[in-house]
């Protein structure tokens, strides 16, 4: 078994009251946290990699990157994308599916298993389940879907899904379509993870899905009713109900930066998941592509498809952290909304999600102006520019 010592680096974590410590890594877990001195000897020494330590950021949102795109992969495009994740401090990621034929369906799950197959010891973010966006969801809340392969539910529709043989089921539905409040118990009961979407579902309709086990949000603010002083809307809903979490695209375009400052602010930290929503152009550049169906411009950052609807960002769940952090976060707070959180809301926080000892070490170093110059995966050096 293989060990690793980090010296000199700051956790991003408001449990460590040290500024500088040495993070013993034994095999594929942190096994000692101590002030200024390293514990035993270990294979390799890197001495002040960066700025600072975070625990991997984990993107439960990502429908593709780098040129590939989710929905029409293979297992070596799969590998791709996470190879491009890895080196932007990703070290758990949820691949995304939008609404697509149920023979697809098949096929990408089958890739999907074969990724999760072979991933393991390799340098690449790790694939942790599959995420369906949008099967269930609102016509008129559609954003950039497409509406031609919505499902209502009945009761069958749910366990006809394929899922991966392992790993978790996350589902963005929208409460108010036929049957939306049972699938909500139907997910609820058979381990999914339920995140209302794509709605404008009322309040009544939202508190009954919340009692049947749908307390997440998916991309909040986004194809969904709004705010105003006399309709509370969807957002308003969530950003009033307690017991509520969401997750938010921070890319400054899809939420107006001061919004996404109010609404992290006024939901707190502990109740944020950090998205990147991204599709197959990031990493690319501005210019055309061919995504789902349709094609879809890049320009500055912004996504256009030919309805004019946003299509996904191209940011990555680095540039979501960075601008948090741009916005007066603490390294803490980001640390939590861009890992800590997303592993709670997928039922893994007792193994990754924060730098401690006992859970895997999946860490992420960024140097002062934000770059990445190593991730670690599994007590394995993934990506590294020292």
């Amino acid at each position: 078994m293989s060990s690793l010592t980090l010296k000199n680096v700051r956790p991003a974590s408001s449990n460590e009251s040290y500024e500088s410590v040495s993070i013993q890594i034994d095999g594929e877990l942190v096994d000692l946290i101590s002030p200024n001195t390293v514990g035993r000897n270990a294979d390799r020494l890197v001495d002040g990699p960066g700025g600072t330590v975070f625990p991997g950021f984990i993107d439960v949102h990502i429908h593709g990157a780098a040129g590939v795109e989710v929905n029409a992969a293979d297992v070596d495009g799969l590998l791709e994308v996470a190879g491009f994740l890895v080196r932007n401090g990703v070290t758990g990621w949820v691949p995304t599916l939008v609404p697509d034929s149920d023979e697809n369906y098949r096929r990408v799950i089958g890739e999907i298993d074969k990724l999760m197959e072979v991933q393991e010891g390799r340098p690449v973010a790790q694939a942790l389940g599959v995420h369906y966006e949008g099967v269930f969801a609102n016509r008129k809340m559609c954003g950039a879907l497409r509406p031609e392969f919505f499902k209502k539910f009945s009761g069958s529709e749910l366990s006809e899904l394929p899922v991966p043989k392992r790993g978790v089921r996350m589902m963005t539905f929208a409460p108010e379509i036929e049957g939306g409040v049972e699938l909500a118990s139907a997910l609820k009961r058979e381990g999914w993870v339920a995140s209302i979407g794509h709605t404008s579902a009322d309040i009544q309709i939202l508190n009954q899905a919340f009692e049947a086990g749908a307390r997440h949000m998916t991309h909040f603010f986004n194809a969904m009713s709004g705010i105003h002083h006399r309709d509370v809307g969807v957002a308003g809903w969530g950003l009033a109900s307690e017991g509520v979490t969401f997750d938010i695209i921070a890319d400054g375009v899809h939420v107006a930066p001061k919004i996404l400052s109010f609404a992290a602010r006024s939901k707190t930290p502990d109740k944020v998941t950090l998205i990147s929503d991204s599709v197959a152009p990031a990493g690319l550049g501005d210019g055309e592509f061919d995504i789902w169906g349709e094609k879809v411009s890049v320009s500055n950052g912004r996504t256009r498809n030919e309805r004019g609807s946003i299509a996904g960002s191209v940011i990555t769940m680095l540039d979501a952290v960075n601008r948090m952090r741009s916005l007066g976060f603490s390294d803490a707070d980001v640390a939590k909304m861009a890992s800590l959180n997303p592993a709670r809301l997928l039922g893994l926080e007792s193994l990754i999600g924060s730098i401690e000892v006992g859970k895997r070490a999946d860490l992420v170093a960024l140097d002062r102006e934000g770059n990445v110059r190593l991730s670690i995966v599994g007590g394995n050096v993934a990506f590294s520019s020292l």
